[in-house]
């Protein structure tokens, strides 16, 4: 009977577990918008150029959560000089690309 109510107890965590859902951010590894005038943008391009065609535009107080991808490029440039892969989630939207370093700064994800 012991054997029984591990197995039970066992099945009812892993099935609460199993229902809760996964988190796309949580921790270090987002970004804010920094030296972006209110009235302005910070363009999200689609390669690391900035005559890359624009895929998402980041208002500097309005821009859901931004993501950190992977390491900004190229790591051998001066930090302003970088681009940094990200993917923008703002509710159901998500959009993925690159944007100047000079412009963001490291945030903890919600």
């Amino acid at each position: 009977m012991p054997g029984r109510l591990i197995v039970l107890t066992a099945l009812a965590v892993g099935l609460a577990t199993a229902a809760t859902p996964a988190s796309a951010t949580s921790g270090p590894g987002c970004l804010r918008v920094v030296n972006v005038a209110d009235d302005d943008v910070l363009n999200v391009r689609q390669a690391p150029s900035a005559s890359s065609t624009i895929v998402d535009r980041l208002h500097p107080t309005r821009h859901g959560i931004i993501r950190l991808t992977s390491p900004c490029v190229p790591q051998t440039r001066p930090w302003a000089q970088r681009w940094c892969p990200i993917t923008h989630y703002s509710g159901n939207y998500i959009a993925s690309g690159y944007v100047k370093a000079r412009f963001v700064r490291d945030q903890d994800c919600p």
